[in-house]
């Protein structure tokens, strides 16, 4: 009997790590987290995927959160040269039926000016800002290092903000 209390106490303690999405309408939202940036850093790229269970097109347009002084949704590209360059983007588009991932190399979430350390295991409240779902709150789970960098060596200086 001590076996199944202790096996049904990790499920539930695992249970949150494992079910880390939100579901608002049509839209479904999965892991939303960040690297934990170093202690020192000033800017953090933020992660997740968006499904469209729906039958129309929404377009994510923002994102508000009080992680840093900035968030925008970012998009980096890298040219013919291999040369990385990252920019702020309007919009992204979700399709009916589709998947859009926010990714290293792709579309993500920049925040600028890190209100305060991020610490692995914390979530973070959020909100993003969609054309036909509307306001969504979410949560990013703070993940440990990935070891591909913070972004403070990117330049964000085509787009006003410091980090």
């Amino acid at each position: 009997m001590t076996r199944i209390y202790a096996l049904l106490a990790s499920l539930l303690l695992a249970a949150p790590a494992l079910a880390h999405e939100v579901t608002a309408g049509y839209l479904q939202i999965i892991h939303p987290h960040i690297p934990q940036p170093a202690a020192s850093a000033k800017a953090a790229g933020g992660f997740l995927s968006i499904i469209n269970n729906g039958t129309e097109a929404d377009r994510l347009l923002g994102i508000e959160s009080d992680i840093a002084v900035k968030a925008d949704v970012h998009q980096t590209k890298v040219d013919e040269n291999g040369i990385g360059t990252m920019a702020p983007v309007d919009v992204i588009e979700i399709p009916p039926g589709g998947t859009v991932k926010l990714e290293h190399g792709g579309y993500h979430v920049m925040f600028m000016g890190l209100m305060g350390t991020l610490t692995e295991g914390e979530l973070r409240k959020a909100t993003l800002i969609f054309e036909r779902a509307g306001r969504v709150e979410i949560e990013f789970q703070i993940d440990p290092p990935t070891g591909q960098g913070n972004h403070d060596g990117m330049n964000h200086s085509s787009h006003g903000s410091g980090g």
